[in-house]
């Protein structure tokens, strides 16, 4: 897991949040999605749904904290997206 994390940290361009991980993926721009365990399942319902309808694979952390420090913020986060 550990690896994928890597990806995300290492990505040139990546947005974080729910909100922007869902605009990204409606918009076609995501080429991996980042979902914490953690987080409430309905907050994600509906990103869950987009990646599926547009084929793009998620991966699922340990937690918000992990997420949220992978993705360069100080604080927890239930998503985040690698931009192509």
């Amino acid at each position: 897991m550990s690896h994928d994390l890597d990806h995300l940290r290492s990505a040139r361009s990546r947005v974080v949040g729910v909100k922007q991980t869902l605009k990204a993926v409606q918009r076609g721009q995501v080429s991996t999605v980042f979902m914490a365990y953690d987080a409430d399942a309905h907050v994600l319902r509906e990103i869950q749904q987009a990646c599926a309808g547009q084929a793009v694979p998620v991966v699922w952390v340990a937690s918000m904290q992990e997420l949220g420090r992978a993705a360069g913020i100080q604080v927890g986060s239930a998503t985040a997206a690698v931009l192509r």
